[in-house]
């Protein structure tokens, strides 16, 4: 993952947080912290699931190149016979 992706998705996810808390504050909630621990898991949620999207993804590109490569020399070796 880039550094710029990285920090756009912390910004979004402080953002996230701030709106929340906001709202939370003028609804005259007295404890934030559970609710801050709550947007803050999820958000770590989102994160992994992307993270493991994109690594999945990753193993799957890797897999096709292989493969190409495999069908390539294939071809190779029967036209030079």
């Amino acid at each position: 993952m880039n550094s710029t992706l990285k920090y756009a998705l912390i910004f979004a996810g402080g953002m996230v947080a701030g709106i929340a808390a906001a709202t939370a504050v003028s609804r005259g909630a007295i404890n934030l912290k559970p609710l801050a621990a709550g947007i803050v898991s999820r958000g770590m949620d989102v994160k992994d699931a992307i993270a493991n999207t994109f690594e999945k993804l990753k193993e799957d590109c890797q897999d096709l190149v292989a493969e190409a490569r495999a069908d390539q020399a294939q071809r190779r070796e029967s036209s030079a016979e």
